[in-house]
């Protein structure tokens, strides 16, 4: 289940390494945590100044966050698997999903209050925590100096460069999808009234043939009276 121990756990490297560490083995925490950044990326597009459109805006988010989570951890999968470290695909979904526990900080944090230098402090800080825990954690399933400095220093860089991505790139990559699947945000054309002559048949009559038929509509009204 997703518990608040769980999450604080995948904030605290570990410090032995000299056994393979437990893994949590369900899915159930990580993918509430995917949802959870969903959410926090839609939050911080509606705070922003970006001009956003409803409509694929979710779908956007979504493809984000699960296509790090599915792609990054196949990715790991396999490079673990050449470098025979102990641990499975459903291992490795559970520790990558519990690791954006740290980029939920951040970003909730950093999306409302807008400073460059509190964001890095908690990139640092938080990130570093959370992309230590999982790199410990991989250190202990993996056998050799090189087997551990390539499995883990890809993961590594991944999971900061990720967080780098959602809060300084990201808003600008969404914006310029699109603008190029739904064109730019042009607002609608608006129609400029035109002064119509209200007479304009009457206009072209000739001034003593009107004065004529006035007079003859005055006389036709007095003669029924």
């Amino acid at each position: 289940m997703w518990s608040l121990p769980r999450l604080l756990e995948s904030m605290i490297p570990i410090k032995m390494v000299n056994f393979p560490q437990k893994i949590a083995g369900e899915l159930y925490g990580p993918l509430m945590l995917v949802f959870t950044l969903v959410a926090i990326l839609l939050h911080g597009m509606k705070t922003s100044d970006t001009i956003i459109r409803e409509g694929t805006l979710m779908g956007t988010a979504i493809g984000t966050c699960f296509g790090y989570w599915l792609g990054v951890s196949s990715f790991i999968y396999f490079l673990a698997y050449l470098c025979n470290a102990q641990i499975t695909m459903l291992q490795m979904l559970a520790l990558l999903g519990y690791g954006l526990f740290g980029h939920c900080i951040v970003l909730l944090i950093t999306y409302n209050i807008h400073l460059h230098a509190l964001f890095y402090l908690f990139w640092l800080l938080v990130g570093g925590l959370s992309t230590l825990r999982m790199v410990a954690v991989l250190v202990s399933r993996t056998v050799g100096p090189t087997q551990r400095l390539l499995l883990c220093g890809t993961l590594a860089a991944l999971h900061m460069l990720f967080l780098l991505y959602l809060h300084f790139a990201y808003h600008k990559v969404v914006e310029g999808i699109l603008d190029t699947l739904e064109g730019p945000n042009i607002p609608p054309m608006q129609r400029v009234p035109r002064d119509i002559p209200a007479a304009l048949p009457a206009a072209k009559l000739p001034a003593t043939m009107l004065n004529a038929t006035m007079l003859k509509a005055v006389e036709v009204t007095l003669q029924s009276h």
